[in-house]
């Protein structure tokens, strides 16, 4: 069975930890029965042997801090510390010293807590081993003898009842993590199935608002493409929450301009907040910072879009301040503001705010929760604070300023605009309609179309490729490009269009120079690919 370093180390920890507090009470008790002289004044070594244990406790809390592996047998040397010192107290300090025993039982049930059934067993054996011990060398125990064979019978019996409330628990706890699993890939393939037709769609919407439609004509277009971008934006949710569940998102940090994160997501939403009549602002902010751009872009684009969902019509402030040597983020909005009631459950999964005869707002309560789980991933902290009918401020807090990059020597000239007119494209797509629908845009914008629903098997001269990831039969995009390349003979430029996860896709072609498309992709956001594709080229000519 795998083992969670992390956990085990953790584990290890709190046990060390409470081992080191409890010899300290069992210590203190010996202590005041002998100064009261509720125990024989002899008794006075056990204080000894207290100190003692509690130097060599001290000194394992020691090798665990410092430890940087995992060491599974470490916690059985653990359990005959703690029992031979027991043992000993037991033996010598006869009935004022059988509190010990509670411990003792303790110890054992702990032990198998957090190590299973084996260590439980282990523990458990252990104890009654130590208490034979103690009835063969203590007068007390020799003479109540019966006593001594309860508390073996105690043993005994509580550990098999424990034992088995592990087993439920373990059975319970599997079936829930497999529910947990099922729904994962249920939100992923749900969100992936689901998209390609919706991906579909808003390519022919940019169709049609190219096809010379009357003004009446192409409002209904833009209703059409609202409606869509909300769709997308559930679809992101989704995939975002099955994402994190499944345990891939690693934080990749570097050196970033914090405006460069807050200007693309007001990029992203302004035509949003214009539709809810809302006015996004920022307060500049020159910092430069250490954190995984991705992430914190989807942090900061959910904390805004929930601003413009339920601020409408009122203005947005994004602003920084700087905080010692971390940065704090805030996003500020003037709308109703939350209950009280409702402000300790905002970043629960599927969680709404919502009041009587409150207007239908899009969305199924993701956005907040899926900052809360990525702020933890970035060790960051998210604070709300928000009054009735003044407004709403959630801030991220924690994130490490970085110095400022080293400028370099000279600057290179501007590239020309290229335009996307006569550059040919090899489109690679296993969906009849998304085919259709990507080679219709492309011809419209003056590209020429080469369209397959399947990996070329002879050399097709292009300036780019833009393939879908899932291509059918264990055949993905990462195979298209590197077959391509293959007849080609040159490496040529590779776009990836996928529902899935970018940093699945990402892993899986190994060439962080290929652009990842997510699924639904916006015209312009495709169209801006083929644009550096295309200055790329004239680059080459």
């Amino acid at each position: 069975m795998a083992i969670n370093l992390k956990n085990e180390i953790n584990t290890d920890l709190a046990h060390a930890v409470l081992r080191v507090t409890s010899i300290v009470c069992m210590t203190t008790y010996g202590a005041i029965l002998v100064g009261t002289g509720l125990a024989d004044p002899e008794d006075g070594r056990l204080i000894y042997l207290g100190i003692a244990t509690l130097m060599t406790s001290l000194l394992f809390l020691l090798w665990v801090v410092k430890s940087s592996y995992g060491q599974g047998w470490r916690h059985w040397i653990a359990m005959l510390h703690d029992y031979s010192a027991m043992t000993i107290a037991m033996a010598l300090g006869g009935a004022p010293f059988m509190p010990i025993y509670a411990f003792a039982l303790c110890t054992v049930v702990g032990h198998g807590l957090r190590y299973g059934r084996e260590a439980l067993w282990g523990a458990t054996a252990i104890l009654v081993g130590s208490l034979l011990v103690t009835m063969s060398f203590s007068d007390y125990w020799q003479k109540n003898v019966y006593l001594g064979i309860t508390m073996i019978v105690t043993t005994l019996m509580l550990p098999i009842y424990v034992g088995i409330l592990l087993s439920r628990l373990q059975t319970a706890y599997m079936a829930e993590k497999e529910l947990s699993l099922s729904k994962s890939k249920f939100l992923a393939q749900a969100s992936h199935d689901l998209r390609q037709p919706i991906h579909a769609i808003s390519l022919f919407t940019a169709c049609l608002r190219d096809a010379g439609l009357a003004r009446k004509e192409l409002e209904m277009v833009d209703n059409i493409d609202r409606s869509l971008q909300g769709v997308s934006r559930l679809f992101k949710s989704l995939l975002d929450v099955s994402t994190l569940d499944s345990g891939r998102v690693v934080p990749k940090f570097e050196n970033i301009a914090i405006a460069d994160i807050v200007e693309d997501v007001v990029r992203q939403n302004s035509e949003n907040g214009l539709r809810n009549g809302c006015q996004i602002r920022i307060v500049k902010c020159g910092q430069r910072v250490i954190s995984d751009r991705a992430l914190l872009t989807t942090m900061l684009q959910n904390i805004v879009n929930n601003a413009i969902k339920y601020a409408p019509g009122k203005t947005i402030l994004i602003g920084c301040r700087r905080q010692g040597v971390t940065l704090a983020l805030s996003v500020v909005d003037q709308g109703p503001g939350i209950e009280d009631s409702h402000q300790a459950r905002v970043f629960d999964e599927f969680y709404q705010v919502r009041e009587r005869g409150d207007r239908d707002i899009e969305g199924v309560g993701l956005g907040l929760s899926i900052v809360s789980r990525l702020a933890k991933l970035l060790s960051l902290e998210v604070h709300l604070t928000s009054h009735r009918g003044r407004g709403t401020m959630v801030s991220l807090s924690g994130i490490p300023v970085a110095a400022a990059p080293t400028p370099s020597v000279g600057r290179p000239p501007a590239r020309p605009t290229a335009s996307v007119e006569g550059l040919q494209i090899l489109l690679v797509e296993d969906d009849e309609a998304v085919l259709n629908a990507t080679a219709s845009l492309l011809r419209r914008w003056g590209c020429e179309v080469e369209a397959m629903q399947a990996i070329p098997v002879r050399s097709i001269f292009c300036d780019l490729l833009i393939t879908d990831f899932d291509l059918g039969g264990n055949v993905t995009g990462s195979d298209c490009i590197a077959e391509v390349r293959r007849l080609a003979d040159w490496d040529v430029p590779a776009v990836v269009m996928s529902g899935h996860d970018a940093a699945r896709v990402r892993e899986d072609t190994g060439d962080e120079t290929i652009p990842i498309l997510s699924k639904p992709v916006r015209p312009a956001e495709l169209r801006s690919v083929i644009m550096a594709a295309a200055m790329d080229a004239s680059d080459r000519s």
